[in-house]
């Protein structure tokens, strides 16, 4: 199992070398050796240099670390938590990238416990991760997604849009400089409602889909951004944020689902609980 191989390459990684890493993990060298190379086989390309000067993590070794401590930790809630976490209840595992659902998949969670009794296993990727694969290789049951997804092994549902508005905060005295743009960089839609609201005096600041922490930083370094209205009422009711123009700029939703799984009730639950809380934010 490749996890017994990424096991050995952290074990190496944090004990500097194979015969720390074989005396942690209760194996021979020989055992660690074989399993680090069966990894490299896996991915196509060595983590590690070898050399005399001992043992150091590859270009390539250096970029799987985050990847392989994230599949370690995941292998370890799945394999050994979660199985205490279910306790004889269904458990359905959802997910969406670092975005404007953030908030969205936290009430999603408690709606679908409360309403259905499930208990819900919500897992939230970096920005790079394509949740629509994720669901194809069953790490997933169902994904939220701006993106239409294209992986031949799902399905989708196509959901009513987040509306965006563009909004402004005047640069606070400490940022008195050239206007920014907060761009959340939210996929091919969002990037063309972004080139119809900006011009070329605008500077860019990215936050990677994080819409939180963007409109934090908005509110406290001034600018201007697209953001889902349903996060910017109190603000706007109390004139920290100014509306700019009276546009709605939609951009797609999707409720991703593999065509096998899960089970068309339990896919009617997530889309009735989305309705649901959907309408609340109108």
């Amino acid at each position: 199992m490749q996890i017994e191989a990424i096991e050995a390459f952290l074990a190496v990684l944090e004990t500097g070398g194979f015969h720390a890493a074989a005396r942690r993990l209760g194996v021979t060298q020989t055992t660690v050796s074989a399993r680090v190379r069966s990894l490299e086989d896996a991915v196509g390309k060595r983590v590690f240099e070898r050399g005399g000067g001992g043992t150091v993590l590859s270009e390539f070794g250096q970029e799987f670390r985050p990847f392989a401590e994230e599949m370690i930790s995941l292998w370890q809630i799945a394999s050994t938590e979660l199985a205490n976490r279910v306790s004889n209840r269904i458990s359905l595992r959802i997910g969406a990238q670092l975005s404007i659902w953030d908030p969205l998949l936290v009430d999603l969670t408690i709606h679908l416990e409360k309403t259905y009794g499930k208990l819900v296993f919500a897992l939230n990727f970096d920005h790079i991760t394509d949740v629509s694969e994720a669901v194809a290789s069953h790490m997933l049951d169902v994904a939220l997604t701006h993106e239409k997804p294209t992986e031949p092994k799902v399905s989708f549902l196509e959901l009513p849009p987040e509306k965006l508005v563009c909004v402004e905060v005047q640069a606070t005295e400490a940022f008195p400089g050239d206007p920014l743009f907060i761009n959340l960089d939210l996929g091919r839609q969002y990037q063309h409602h972004v080139e119809a609201v900006t011009d070329p005096s605008f500077k860019q600041n990215l936050f990677l889909g994080n819409c939180l922490m963007g409109l934090r930083y908005l509110l406290k370094r001034g600018g201007r951004g697209l953001f889902p209205y349903f996060l910017l009422e109190e603000y706007l009711a109390s004139g920290q944020l100014r509306l700019i123009g009276k546009d709605i700029y939609p951009l797609p939703c999707y409720l991703v689902h593999r065509s096998d799984s899960p089970s068309a009730d339990q896919l009617s639950e997530v889309e009735s609980c989305l309705a649901a809380l959907r309408a609340k934010t109108g």
